[in-house]
Protein backbone atom coordinates (compact mmCIF):
# COMPACT_ATOMS: atom_id res chain seq x y z
CA UNK A 1 0.00 0.00 0.00
CA UNK A 2 1.62 3.70 -0.78
CA UNK A 3 1.98 5.83 1.69
CA UNK A 4 -0.41 8.26 2.77
CA UNK A 5 2.28 10.99 2.63
CA UNK A 6 3.00 9.68 -1.08
CA UNK A 7 -0.75 9.78 -2.24
CA UNK A 8 -1.00 13.21 -1.20
CA UNK A 9 2.14 14.70 -3.18
CA UNK A 10 1.06 12.64 -5.94
CA UNK A 11 -2.06 13.98 -6.16
CA UNK A 12 -2.19 18.06 -4.86
CA UNK A 13 0.09 20.27 -5.25
CA UNK A 14 0.63 23.18 -2.73
CA UNK A 15 -1.92 25.72 -3.37
CA UNK A 16 -2.93 29.09 -1.64
CA UNK A 17 -6.85 28.84 -0.63
CA UNK A 18 -9.14 31.25 -2.87
CA UNK A 19 -11.13 33.17 -0.04
CA UNK A 20 -8.34 32.34 2.69
CA UNK A 21 -4.82 33.36 0.83
CA UNK A 22 -3.08 33.36 4.07
CA UNK A 23 -3.60 30.13 4.29
CA UNK A 24 -1.71 27.01 1.86
CA UNK A 25 -2.89 23.80 1.23
CA UNK A 26 -2.19 20.53 -0.77
CA UNK A 27 -5.00 20.64 -3.16
CA UNK A 28 -6.36 18.80 -6.31
CA UNK A 29 -7.44 20.09 -9.49
CA UNK A 30 -10.36 17.51 -9.44
CA UNK A 31 -12.41 15.23 -7.68
CA UNK A 32 -13.04 12.09 -9.90
CA UNK A 33 -9.50 11.85 -10.98
CA UNK A 34 -8.00 12.19 -7.53
CA UNK A 35 -10.79 9.36 -5.78
CA UNK A 36 -9.84 7.18 -8.39
CA UNK A 37 -6.16 7.27 -7.97
CA UNK A 38 -6.47 7.27 -4.11
CA UNK A 39 -8.42 3.53 -4.12
CA UNK A 40 -5.49 2.07 -7.14
CA UNK A 41 -2.93 3.29 -4.75
CA UNK A 42 -4.27 2.01 -1.73
CA UNK A 43 -6.28 -1.25 -3.69
CA UNK A 44 -9.23 -0.34 -2.04
CA UNK A 45 -12.28 0.17 -3.59
CA UNK A 46 -15.83 1.83 -2.38
CA UNK A 47 -13.93 4.42 -0.16
CA UNK A 48 -15.28 7.89 0.28
CA UNK A 49 -14.16 10.62 -1.79
CA UNK A 50 -11.06 12.69 -0.33
CA UNK A 51 -12.39 15.42 1.33
CA UNK A 52 -9.05 16.29 2.54
CA UNK A 53 -8.26 17.37 -1.40
CA UNK A 54 -9.92 20.30 -1.79
CA UNK A 55 -10.86 23.29 0.37
CA UNK A 56 -14.76 23.19 0.51
CA UNK A 57 -16.76 26.08 0.48
CA UNK A 58 -18.17 25.93 4.34
CA UNK A 59 -14.55 25.61 5.46
CA UNK A 60 -13.58 28.51 3.15
CA UNK A 61 -16.19 30.65 4.90
CA UNK A 62 -15.54 29.39 8.15
CA UNK A 63 -11.62 29.78 8.13
CA UNK A 64 -12.12 33.86 6.74
CA UNK A 65 -14.24 34.61 9.87
CA UNK A 66 -12.13 32.75 12.19
CA UNK A 67 -9.27 35.19 10.96
CA UNK A 68 -11.07 38.01 10.80
CA UNK A 69 -12.65 37.47 14.07
CA UNK A 70 -9.46 36.21 15.75
CA UNK A 71 -11.50 36.60 19.62
CA UNK A 72 -13.29 33.66 18.66
CA UNK A 73 -11.03 31.06 18.44
CA UNK A 74 -8.02 32.90 20.48
CA UNK A 75 -6.97 31.25 23.66
CA UNK A 76 -9.51 28.78 23.47
CA UNK A 77 -9.75 24.99 23.32
CA UNK A 78 -10.93 24.04 19.61
CA UNK A 79 -11.79 21.14 18.37
CA UNK A 80 -12.50 20.70 14.26
CA UNK A 81 -14.78 18.00 13.10
CA UNK A 82 -14.84 16.40 9.85
CA UNK A 83 -11.59 18.35 9.21
CA UNK A 84 -10.46 17.05 5.80
CA UNK A 85 -7.73 19.34 4.85
CA UNK A 86 -7.52 21.11 8.12
CA UNK A 87 -8.66 24.16 6.78
CA UNK A 88 -10.77 25.24 9.46
CA UNK A 89 -8.25 24.27 12.40
CA UNK A 90 -5.80 25.49 11.00
CA UNK A 91 -7.26 28.93 10.86
CA UNK A 92 -7.85 28.57 14.52
CA UNK A 93 -4.92 28.19 15.14
CA UNK A 94 -3.49 31.17 13.41
CA UNK A 95 -6.15 33.26 14.98
CA UNK A 96 -4.37 32.29 18.28
CA UNK A 97 -6.27 29.14 19.53
CA UNK A 98 -4.42 27.32 22.90
CA UNK A 99 -4.55 24.03 21.22
CA UNK A 100 -6.47 22.67 18.05
CA UNK A 101 -7.90 18.94 17.68
CA UNK A 102 -8.53 18.48 13.79
CA UNK A 103 -10.60 14.70 13.78
CA UNK A 104 -11.26 13.01 10.95
CA UNK A 105 -12.10 9.43 9.88
CA UNK A 106 -9.93 9.13 6.69
CA UNK A 107 -6.37 8.11 8.07
CA UNK A 108 -5.52 9.70 4.30
CA UNK A 109 -6.79 13.34 5.83
CA UNK A 110 -5.08 12.96 9.29
CA UNK A 111 -1.56 12.95 7.18
CA UNK A 112 -3.29 15.83 4.95
CA UNK A 113 -4.01 17.91 7.87
CA UNK A 114 -0.43 17.06 9.58
CA UNK A 115 1.30 17.89 6.14
CA UNK A 116 -0.91 21.41 5.61
CA UNK A 117 -0.68 22.30 9.30
CA UNK A 118 3.14 21.92 8.67
CA UNK A 119 2.99 24.24 5.53
CA UNK A 120 1.59 27.02 7.19
CA UNK A 121 3.84 26.58 10.26
CA UNK A 122 0.79 26.59 12.58
CA UNK A 123 0.74 23.19 15.22
CA UNK A 124 -2.99 20.84 14.67
CA UNK A 125 -3.22 17.79 16.23
CA UNK A 126 -4.34 15.28 13.65
CA UNK A 127 -6.31 12.57 14.58
CA UNK A 128 -8.01 9.58 12.76
CA UNK A 129 -10.81 8.47 15.09
CA UNK A 130 -15.03 8.96 14.60
CA UNK A 131 -15.66 10.86 17.78
CA UNK A 132 -19.50 11.49 16.94
CA UNK A 133 -21.46 9.01 19.35
CA UNK A 134 -19.34 9.87 22.52
CA UNK A 135 -20.78 11.74 25.22
CA UNK A 136 -19.32 14.55 25.53
CA UNK A 137 -16.72 17.06 24.16
CA UNK A 138 -13.13 15.23 24.53
CA UNK A 139 -10.20 17.20 26.07
CA UNK A 140 -12.19 19.70 27.17
CA UNK A 141 -13.05 21.91 24.33
CA UNK A 142 -14.63 24.80 24.52
CA UNK A 143 -15.16 25.78 20.82
CA UNK A 144 -16.38 22.93 18.30
CA UNK A 145 -15.73 23.84 14.63
CA UNK A 146 -17.99 22.18 11.82
CA UNK A 147 -17.47 22.60 8.30
CA UNK A 148 -19.37 21.21 4.96
CA UNK A 149 -20.73 18.37 7.12
CA UNK A 150 -24.73 18.05 6.41
CA UNK A 151 -24.83 16.69 3.35
CA UNK A 152 -25.97 13.28 4.24
CA UNK A 153 -29.01 12.93 6.60
CA UNK A 154 -27.56 10.52 9.19
CA UNK A 155 -24.29 12.30 9.60
CA UNK A 156 -26.23 15.76 9.98
CA UNK A 157 -27.90 13.78 12.48
CA UNK A 158 -25.02 12.71 14.49
CA UNK A 159 -23.05 16.02 14.28
CA UNK A 160 -25.89 17.95 15.72
CA UNK A 161 -26.47 15.82 18.14
CA UNK A 162 -22.70 15.75 18.89
CA UNK A 163 -22.87 19.79 19.15
CA UNK A 164 -25.78 19.51 21.49
CA UNK A 165 -23.94 17.41 23.94
CA UNK A 166 -21.11 19.77 23.35
CA UNK A 167 -23.13 23.26 24.38
CA UNK A 168 -24.74 21.21 27.33
CA UNK A 169 -21.34 20.96 28.61
CA UNK A 170 -20.33 24.66 28.06
CA UNK A 171 -18.59 24.77 24.54
CA UNK A 172 -18.90 27.33 21.75
CA UNK A 173 -20.23 26.10 18.46
CA UNK A 174 -19.62 27.42 14.89
CA UNK A 175 -20.82 25.53 11.82
CA UNK A 176 -19.64 26.43 8.37
CA UNK A 177 -22.03 25.83 5.62
CA UNK A 178 -23.66 26.64 2.20
CA UNK A 179 -27.24 25.13 2.80
CA UNK A 180 -27.07 21.55 1.76
CA UNK A 181 -29.88 19.75 2.28
CA UNK A 182 -29.60 18.32 5.97
CA UNK A 183 -28.65 21.65 7.21
CA UNK A 184 -31.07 22.56 10.08
CA UNK A 185 -31.71 26.19 9.13
CA UNK A 186 -34.35 26.10 12.13
CA UNK A 187 -31.84 25.77 14.73
CA UNK A 188 -28.69 28.01 13.54
CA UNK A 189 -28.52 31.62 12.97
CA UNK A 190 -26.52 33.07 10.83
CA UNK A 191 -23.10 35.52 11.67
CA UNK A 192 -21.57 35.73 8.54
CA UNK A 193 -21.49 34.71 4.66
CA UNK A 194 -18.91 35.13 2.07
CA UNK A 195 -19.03 34.14 -1.88
CA UNK A 196 -16.62 31.86 -2.19
CA UNK A 197 -14.68 31.52 -5.52
CA UNK A 198 -13.05 28.83 -7.42
CA UNK A 199 -15.44 26.01 -6.55
CA UNK A 200 -16.27 25.19 -10.48
CA UNK A 201 -14.70 21.40 -9.88
CA UNK A 202 -16.51 20.71 -6.80
CA UNK A 203 -20.50 22.38 -6.60
CA UNK A 204 -22.84 23.67 -9.22
CA UNK A 205 -21.78 26.98 -9.42
CA UNK A 206 -18.16 28.52 -9.67
CA UNK A 207 -18.89 31.27 -6.65
CA UNK A 208 -20.94 30.05 -3.60
CA UNK A 209 -22.91 32.00 -1.14
CA UNK A 210 -21.84 30.19 2.32
CA UNK A 211 -22.51 31.11 5.47
CA UNK A 212 -21.19 30.76 9.03
CA UNK A 213 -23.38 29.65 11.46
CA UNK A 214 -24.01 29.82 15.46
CA UNK A 215 -26.63 27.64 17.01
CA UNK A 216 -30.22 29.62 17.98
CA UNK A 217 -30.19 30.44 21.82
Amino acid sequence: MVAAAEIIAELTELRRVSLVPEIWLHQAAEPVSAWQRVEQATGRTGLDPPFWAFAWPGGQAMARYLLDHPETAAERQVIDLASGSGLVAIAAARAGAAAVTAYDVDPVAAAAIAMNAAANQVAVRAVCADILDRDESPGGADLILVADAFYERDLAGRVMRFLDRARACGAAVLVGDLGRAYLPRDRLRPLAAYDVPGLGALEDRDVKRTTVWAPRP
